[in-house]
């Protein structure tokens, strides 16, 4: 079974993401209304996003510590019909708590600890690499919802959060899962994925291939064949553009091509 690479940042580095991406999602909160409902996650407030992100680092730090063989229970990061009206000066430090817990275990684990993961053959470097970008998306959530500009400054994990993403999105597993995907097959389609801000080391230009039996995805660079659609923009709006935090061609976004194919392909890969 294909497993999931550990991403170009670094084990190290990419368990400081997640203190990073916690620790400014907390600064977001300072005087915020956290019953402002979070557009992106409906049927949540900020309130609820946060202590879903928190619970889930802390559900995670169990699982690494403890080197689980099956996933503990989730449901205090489900179920958060209880909380409303808490105060952002409680709410701010026990986050960054959470996300310092779950970062410490990661690091003392090393990223190869054998530990239950969600696709089988996954090792602890699993759980740092998501929760990093996990971090940043819901990070992104609660800014979009309060107002606050979100810009993802480190190019390395934009484009790492990209190819995260990429990965997830045409694991094999994944039809098995939501076997629906199958329908983005046979179409002989490619989409092509373009940062305007990247430097050209950076590989910021993804293609996803829809020719064959599998969901697959490559650098565009090592394909020769013209994209049927290609979305075109920062990192930071292709991140959200894929999250479908924000739907393509704005407000900074192009879209050129196919655009029927690119909705259809977008609608069947939600997550996050």
């Amino acid at each position: 079974m294909s497993k999931l690479s550990h991403g170009r940042l670094g084990h190290p580095r990419t368990c400081d993401q997640i203190t990073v991406q916690a620790d400014q999602l907390a600064t977001h909160l300072k005087d915020a209304d956290l019953s402002t409902p979070v557009p992106s996650c409906p049927g949540w407030t900020v309130n609820q996003l946060v202590r879903h992100l928190g619970h889930g680092y802390r559900w995670a730090e169990t699982t690494v510590r403890t080197r689980a063989a099956a996933p503990p229970p989730d449901t205090a990061m489900r179920d958060l019909s209880a909380y409303a009206g808490e105060d952002p000066a409680v709410l701010a430090p026990w986050l960054r708590e959470s996300a310092a817990g779950l970062t410490d275990a990661l690091r003392e684990a090393g990223p190869d600890a054998p530990v239950w993961a969600p696709l089988p053959g996954e090792t602890s470097g699993f759980f740092a690499r998501r929760f990093a970008h996990e971090s940043l998306v819901h990070r992104a959530d609660a800014a979009l919802a309060l107002g606050i500009d979100f810009t993802v400054l480190d190019e390395a994990v934009a484009v790492d959060a990209v190819d995260e993403w990429m990965e997830l999105g045409t694991h094999p597993l994944q039809l098995q899962f939501f076997p629906e995907k199958r329908e983005l097959l046979g179409r002989g389609s490619t989409l092509r994925f373009r940062a305007t801000d990247a430097a050209p080391a950076a590989g910021a230009d993804w293609l996803v291939d829809l020719r064959g039996d599998a969901l697959a995805w490559r650098r565009t660079g090592d394909d020769p064949g013209a994209p049927d659609v290609t979305v075109s923009g920062p990192l930071t709006e292709l991140i959200l553009t894929l999250y479908r935090r924000r739907p393509p061609g704005t407000p900074t976004t192009e879209v050129t091509g196919d655009t029927a194919l690119l909705a259809f392909w977008l609608d069947r890969n939600g997550f996050g």
